[in-house]
């Protein structure tokens, strides 16, 4: 009898301990890569974590975009209406890719400049990821408000 419970506590502990290595694997797969939203004025007031990941969203700056004629590399000013956040990018843009619409870009921020490895564009003239209409909403209200961020 007293055999039996040993084999029972023990083949109970070794699927608790298999679960419970399991779920920490899964969680921290998901932690890798989860690239978080952050608005233009999000990041001026250091909220971004150093060295991660994340997407930031916003409206390109009319007359900002500055292509490099011999290379794929192409720069332009994001902003939310209150901050204004230089994007760097190397790649062919999105066809919808234009100055004063809505884009989503996902990459680092490295030494003031967001290096983005992918740009997305807006679907249509009316369509607007709900990141980017939240992060222009909070960017006028604040301004409004008079709450600034990190001038």
């Amino acid at each position: 009898m007293q055999a039996r419970r040993k084999k029972r506590l023990i083949l109970v502990t070794m699927i608790v301990t298999g679960i419970s290595v399991s779920i920490g694997l899964v969680l921290l797969s998901l932690n890798e890569n989860i690239d978080l939203f952050y608005s233009p004025s999000q990041v001026h007031a250091g909220e971004v974590p150093p060295g991660s990941t994340f997407r930031i969203g916003g409206m390109v700056v009319k007359g900002s975009v500055n292509r490099d004629p011999e290379s794929l590399e192409v720069s332009f000013d994001l902003t939310d209406t209150a901050k204004v956040v230089t994007v760097a990018y190397v790649g062919i843009l999105p066809d919808l890719f234009r100055e004063a619409q809505g884009i989503v870009a996902t990459g680092k921020l490295r030494s003031g400049t967001f290096v983005a490895d992918q740009v997305l564009a807006k679907h249509d003239e009316t369509y607007m990821p709900p990141e980017i209409s939240e992060a222009i909403k909070a960017a006028h209200n604040n301004r409004n408000t008079g709450t600034s961020y990190g001038q």
